[in-house]
């Protein structure tokens, strides 16, 4: 049944805030002013607003204070590398790079900005978990529901890295108990999360019932708002087929506007929609004005679409999935205006929203509504109790994490269309795979299953570049397998072609390759045209379309995720180790402290742009 009471059973109670003094830095980006009627003044509610200091008014209007993030992926110590940083806008058009993001600050900078508002809630918009870190990757992520708890969440929607490892894992971390192989990690049971999930569109599909609670309602006194939660609905297609066994996931838009109208029928006119989907934002720099008439302003995307088609009755969209930093106003359906808002990805930014809520009417005044991205800045005191939970979960993660595994002489970056990283992990993958079947021919990669950078300067004691087993796990923490299938040559250039068609097209998907692999993807074409079938070579040689290819993947691409549907149909499978294991081998194998790797040259795709 939907949730409708006012807190999770096991809430604590929000006490002993920690107080600090500097405040996270500033973006615009909110509604036009326009004045509301009664006693609440323009001046005071209205206008492009900080998202910051709310006031508390008493009689009609009464400012709700949301903040909300995204798509923390369990990263509870600072973020390294690019993950770690964001891109500030300067008042002279010059641009600078912030380091942020980690638990600790997260939470010295949510309990500041919740001072002096009594009517404060915290939201996510998934991902909580999933392609985490060594300190939580390699427990389950139970340390961040412990986290998470601790920041004091009180709701979130559910992404898709959620349903990683399944439906009955993502309700052991909403409702608690020890992990059913790992057993308990500590003498404790773990207690699960403080907050629900939600997963309106999410359903079982011999029930036809949601998974998880569509919706949960935030009450204080006399003020109510609802909260429904979505996930996108392509999640298929892009986690393995095994964690979304028996599911259904359906339209965002149409699971919203029937969960609208069932909370209004509550007496729930206030409604905010949690949606794991996102948009791409016309500038990279967290702070840019996505209202500003003309050039570079707005953002594009699945979530552009969404946030036009959702009922009038849902007053703000807080969104993630894409991993950027927007805060938006798009009409609704209605043409009023209403806020869309994400705050990048790892804990870097969270979005402060006032709400101003009308007692008469029980709604939300949508032109006082006013919004802000904030950096979660690394200058302020950290969060003592979460230092100690981290500590915790160090320790007992230090003697797996801090083995050195491999040495190199370079940053080996996951970034550009071909990557060295991406280009090192096929290598891995394509060596482990001859040593099942020496006949193997050449490995593919997904790009986003590369979740960080391997970087030279030693993220811990261990010294500049030493690659340790915790570094490798940050770099592929999903516990994919290594496939091998046989495909026919045409089925080779048809999985090729399917990075930049079907699903793929207006958002490519470009495959990591092996050693030997190369062909020309040609971007000033359109569609499949763009990879160039007769470019295509293995170890000098054309592909044959009617000879057999044995090829390594992982077990992600093997059941055809990421719209690859042709991987997902070779013949003669064979199901390898952990694709981390892989990476270990080869970097073991193929490194040393006086002979360490070399970034790859990224040279296996020629790119015509």
């Amino acid at each position: 049944m939907p949730a409708t009471s006012p807190a999770h059973p096991r809430r604590r109670r929000r006490t002993n805030r920690l107080l600090v003094t500097a405040a996270g830095v500033l973006t615009v980006g909110a509604l036009a002013a326009a004045a509301l009627p009664g006693s609440a003044s323009a001046g005071e509610q209205g206008g492009k607003g900080q998202g910051h200091g709310h006031g508390h008014q008493h009689g009609r209007y009464q400012d709700v204070q949301l903040l909300s993030f995204n798509d923390l992926h369990g990263n509870l110590e600072p973020p390294t590398g690019s993950s770690g940083r964001v891109t500030e806008l300067q008042p002279d058009g010059t641009t600078k790079t912030i380091d942020a993001g980690g638990a600790e600050y997260l939470a010295t900078h949510l309990r500041q900005a919740r001072k002096g508002n009594a009517y404060s809630i915290t939201a996510a918009g998934g991902d909580m978990v999933g392609a985490s870190p060594l300190i939580s990757g390699l427990f389950h992520d139970e340390p961040t529901i412990e986290a998470l708890n601790k920041l004091d969440l009180d709701v979130t929607s559910v992404g898709n890295h959620e349903f990683d490892e399944g439906a009955k894992e993502l309700a052991r971390l909403q409702n608690g108990g020890c992990h059913p192989t790992d057993g308990c990690y500590t003498d404790k049971t773990f207690q699960g999360a403080d907050f629900p999930y939600l997963s309106a569109n999410v359903l079982n599909e011999k029930t036809e019932k949601p998974l998880l609670k569509p919706y949960w309602v935030w009450k204080k006194k006399d003020v109510k708002v609802g909260f429904i939660g979505v996930t996108l609905e392509g999640t298929p297609n892009i986690v393995s087929a095994e964690g979304v066994k028996g599911l259904v996931f359906k339209d965002e838009v149409e699971t919203i506007n029937k969960y609208a109208k069932e909370l209004r029928r509550k007496g729930v006119k206030s409604i905010v929609a949690l949606i794991h989907e996102g948009g791409f934002p016309a500038s990279p720099n967290y702070n840019y004005d996505c209202d500003a008439p003309g050039a570079g302003d707005g953002i594009s995307g699945p979530i552009a679409d969404i946030a036009k088609n959702v009922s009038p009755e849902v007053d703000a969209l807080v969104t993630g999935h894409t991993h950027n930093a927007y805060v938006c106003t798009i009409p609704d359906p209605a043409g009023n205006p209403r806020m869309v808002t994400s705050a990048a990805s790892f804990g870097r930014l969270y979005t402060d929203t006032t709400l101003t809520y009308d007692r008469r009417t029980g709604d939300i005044a949508r032109t006082a509504v006013k919004s802000a991205n904030h950096v979660v800045s690394r200058d302020i005191p950290k969060a003592p109790d979460m230092t100690r939970l981290i500590d915790k979960w160090n320790t007992l993660a230090a003697p797996i994490g801090n083995r050195a595994i491999g040495y190199i002489s370079g940053d080996i970056v996951k970034d550009g269309t071909e990557s060295p990283l991406g280009d090192l992990i096929a290598d891995a993958q394509l060596a482990y795979a001859r040593t099942l079947d020496p006949e193997t021919d050449l490995a593919l990669m997904n790009p986003g299953g590369v979740r960080a950078s391997l970087t030279y300067a030693a993220s811990g004691a261990e010294g500049d570049g030493v690659v340790t087993f915790a570094e490798a796990f940050t770099v592929q923490p999903f516990a994919n397998t290594v496939n091998l299938q046989t495909f026919t040559g045409e089925q080779l250039i048809q999985a090729l072609k399917e990075q930049v068609s079907g699903s793929n097209e207006a958002a490519p998907k470009i495959l990591q390759v092996s050693d030997g692999l190369t062909y020309t993807l040609d971007l000033t074409k359109s569609g499949a045209d763009r990879v160039v079938t007769d470019s295509i070579r293995l170890n000098g040689e054309a592909i044959d379309p009617s000879a057999s290819y044995r090829v390594a993947t992982n077990s992600f691409l093997a059941g055809g995720g990421d719209g690859f549907t042709t991987l997902g149909q070779g013949a003669d499978d064979l199901v390898g180790d952990d694709d981390l294991k892989a990476l270990e081998q080869y970097l073991t194998a193929n490194s040393s402290a006086g002979s360490p790797l070399a970034p790859p040259a990224a040279d296996r795709i020629t790119i015509v742009r």
